[in-house]
């Protein structure tokens, strides 16, 4: 039977740190290839820029996975954090940025379960969705920033705003429950 442990220990650790390698090398090889095809793609219509947010809530998965597993404060952001790593460390196109994002993502990811450990535990649709929304502001925000979106006209800025929320919310919170709903059928895990 699979242990949900909701404690700091090596198991806890190894955990988060697969997951953070698994997701970096599906985040460089994975969707910022897709990313970066469909933003091609996309530039003669001058909506290349909604690309960044349309995919952004597949950058944000790192989190919740490592929340489902470790159920516990923190997991989320250094899941996030350790996926960055792994991502800029292989050629991830946004360099050390990656690193910033990673963190704020994890951490706003985390708001739909903080202060709680229950909320961790239990990892209802509730949480993960709040987490997701929280989670697109900190995707959102640093981005709008370091990327200079502001400079875009308003009718993409409102466009972009709309696209991160939806993304965060089917990808970072309904895709991701849907995963581990498909974990608790097959291992039926415990928490502890």
């Amino acid at each position: 039977m699979f242990t949900r442990s909701s404690k700091w220990n090596v198991k806890s650790i190894i955990l988060i740190a697969l997951i953070g390698i698994i997701m970096g090398v599906i985040y460089t090889y994975g969707f910022n290839w897709a990313f970066n095809l469909v933003k091609m793609l996309l530039v003669p219509t001058g909506f290349a820029p909604v690309t960044d947010t349309v995919f952004s809530g597949l950058w944000l998965m790192a989190g919740p996975l490592a929340m489902y597993f470790v159920p516990t404060l923190g997991s989320g952001t250094i899941g996030e954090l350790l996926a960055s790593i792994v991502e800029m460390a292989i050629g991830g196109q946004w360099g050390a940025t990656t690193i910033l994002s990673g963190v704020i993502q994890g951490a706003t990811n985390e708001i739909g379960f903080f202060p709680k450990k229950e909320r961790y535990q239990k990892f209802t649709w509730k949480s993960v969705l709040t987490g997701a929304f929280f989670a697109s502001f900190g995707c959102f925000i640093p981005s709008y920033i370091l990327y200079g979106w502001s400079k875009f006209s308003m009718q993409v800025q409102i466009v972009m705003f709309i696209t991160n929320i939806i993304s965060s919310l089917v990808f970072d919170g309904v895709l991701v429950k849907l995963i581990t709903n498909l974990f608790d059928n097959a291992l039926k895990p415990k928490v502890d």
